[in-house]
């Protein structure tokens, strides 16, 4: 990696839990990259409640940190809620 890959990016987040918490269209990163691992949630569909949109079919990845090809756990869960609660109770289990 070069310099300017693991140069921390300057700015504001969202922190949850006292760590960042990014999203980009339907991807959602959660956990410091300094860590062993972090977090990515990947919203797979939608569905509609009260005429809006809400996040439904949820694929949950823990990532390497050092290499964000090697997965360390996956799964899938039903709700954006759902989903971040178990992301993040394996991502404090791969980080230990």
């Amino acid at each position: 990696m070069s310099a300017e890959e693991t140069k921390p990016v300057e700015g504001k987040y969202l922190l949850y839990m006292e760590k960042p918490l990014v999203r980009e269209g339907n991807t959602l990163c959660y956990g410091d990259k300094q860590d062993k691992c972090f977090l990515i949630l990947e919203i797979m569909s939608y569905k509609k409640e009260n005429k809006q949109e809400i996040p439904d079919k949820i694929l949950i990845q823990v990532v390497d940190s050092k290499d964000p090809s090697k997965i360390v756990k996956q799964g899938q869960k039903e709700g954006l809620s759902e989903a971040l609660k178990f992301g993040i109770a394996w991502l404090e289990i791969a980080n230990k």
